[in-house]
């Protein structure tokens, strides 16, 4: 009897309950709204190459916790009572993690770690438990497991630790971590996965991580209408709410018009199911998560500082929240077609190129051309596919 409770905690295979989204996702991701808040606004705080490094291991690490739940809820019905008590402990620890994102390396340090230990060492327990009638995925949680524990000690350590120690030892737990899928999780004695253990739903991992990016990009909004909001009205500001909104809005049709629904059905007929789902959605979609965060950073700046020129650091905000969500896009639908998009390698290009210039104009108008680049990318990639064309892409 126990056997059958455990596996009736699985998705019903077949169903079309399978790669369903549910209502309780949904209210886990409400927690990540408020992680990518903090995020943007620590760096636009702390906007030295020091914060910068602050806040992209812990957009490394938000992402990680967040990525890693929605590949156990790929096999794991939320709809069952235990699943739905785990999602919940997991939403009041991401927001002990949240909250301590501003001051994860001051004075709240080991309550960030401990948060993110919890939630990653017992989500994948809780998981190996609830799968341990299917041989294969209770080993492949067990190595993840042990991969997580160890992975721990470091952040844990580095909790108890000073700044500059606190750095060294979170670097180490997180290079720790994101090599555990690119090596199988090989532990001596279990050996290691293989992407055929990863049978995984298409659909909803797809489904799942466009939800993610719409909260991004919701953050992107927010903060231009916020900061619009607090600010005398002015012909300038309307130009830069009007730039960061466009540019927002390009950003959703380089992802969502393509991208996105190609992807699920690529993964839903690969022979390799989970090799493919672990390229393109857990590690292609981190520049494109810190793409749409830099690229809110950058709005705050246009608004604040919009005649400045020659700041090199404001510039590659600028810049760099394009570039990164161009080549997280170029790798995401690269994975999943085959094929690298030129009309993505050329905004790449034309962004490099206007690296150039950005230095001698004004910082709104770096923004007004940063955006028009992604609209030009938009445009190069809907009149290619829209009409069927087959240049638009390089092996």
């Amino acid at each position: 009897m126990a056997g059958t409770s455990k596996r009736n905690w699985l998705r019903a295979k077949g169903s079309p309950s399978e790669s369903r989204v549910t209502f309780l996702e949904l209210f886990f991701d409400l927690v990540f709204v408020f992680s990518i808040s903090q995020l943007s606004h620590a760096l636009a705080a702390h906007y030295t190459p020091l914060g910068a490094l602050e806040a992209g291991l812990m957009t490394f690490a938000v992402w990680w916790v967040w990525i890693f739940t929605a590949w156990v809820t790929n096999w794991l019905d939320p709809d069952k009572m235990p699943v739905r008590g785990i999602l919940v402990v997991l939403m009041l620890l991401g927001l002990v993690l949240s909250a301590s994102i501003p001051a994860a390396f001051g004075d709240k340090g080991l309550l960030f770690a401990g948060a993110y230990v919890l939630m990653q060492v017992g989500r994948s327990l809780f998981a190996a438990y609830a799968v341990k009638s299917d041989a294969s995925k209770y080993q492949n949680f067990v190595r993840i497991s042990s991969w997580l524990i160890f992975s721990g000690v470091f952040w844990i350590a580095g909790g108890l630790l000073e700044h500059d120690a606190r750095m060294i030892a979170w670097l180490i737990a997180i290079a720790i971590e994101y090599a555990g899928p690119a090596s199988g999780f090989a532990v001596p004695g279990l050996g290691k996965s293989t992407t055929l253990d990863w049978d995984v739903s298409g659909a909803h991992m797809a489904e799942r991580c466009a939800l993610f990016v719409i909260i991004c990009l919701g953050e992107a909004v927010l903060v231009s209408g916020r900061t619009f909001s607090e600010m005398p009205f002015s012909t300038l500001t309307a130009v830069v709410f009007g730039t960061g909104f466009v540019g927002t809005v390009a950003m959703w049709w380089l992802y969502f018009r393509f991208g996105h629904e190609r992807a699920a059905h690529r993964i839903e007929h690969d022979e390799k199911p989970g090799g493919l789902a672990r390229q393109a959605f857990t590690y292609a979609h981190i520049p494109i998560l810190a793409g749409i965060i830099v690229h809110a950073v950058a709005v705050e700046f246009m608004f604040s500082h919009p005649h400045e020129s020659g700041n090199l650091g404001v510039l590659a905000s600028v810049l760099g929240g394009s570039g990164l969500f161009l080549a997280g896009n170029l790798w995401f639908k690269g994975a999943t077609s085959g094929r690298l998009p030129l009309s993505h390698l050329a905004g790449l290009v034309l962004l490099i190129l206007l690296a150039f210039i950005a230095p001698f104009i004004e910082l709104y108008l770096a923004g007004i051309l940063a955006t028009l680049v992604l609209i030009i990318v938009a445009a190069w990639e809907y009149k290619s596919l829209a009409g069927g064309a087959v240049g638009h892409t390089v092996h």
